[in-house]
């Protein structure tokens, strides 16, 4: 009786946490009172900054960003992430680097702090 009642607690427990995790992973980070970064104007700013960075991946956008009215997340060729701010008429503000790559070019780039 005892053994079925620690395996009872043991499976609730499992449960209860693999739970927390997966509220974890699906809220990470993510405030659903911010603007869905979608659309026309989202796919011009993200356009604008693949252009600025010379390629790359896209991996986030974001609207309503506290350095800029845009911000797009790149990946560049040799893994370096990169923030490119732009302003609503997509002028690029800034590109603060989020990991900086062995060569650390990031820090010329930036034309806004």
């Amino acid at each position: 009786m005892y053994v079925k009642k620690v395996l009872l607690a043991v499976a609730v427990a499992m449960v209860v946490l693999t739970g927390a995790g997966v509220a974890y992973a699906a809220g990470s980070g993510e405030d659903s009172s911010e603007p869905q970064a979608t659309g026309a104007g989202i796919e011009k700013a993200k356009s604008i900054a693949l252009d600025y960075t010379n390629g790359g991946r896209v991996t986030g956008t974001e609207i309503g960003d506290e350095e800029g009215y845009y911000e797009v997340e790149v990946i560049r060729g040799d893994g370096s992430q990169v923030d490119v701010h732009l302003d609503r008429d997509y002028n690029v503000l800034s590109t603060p680097a989020d990991h900086e790559g062995s060569d650390s070019k990031d820090a010329s780039n930036d034309s806004g702090s």
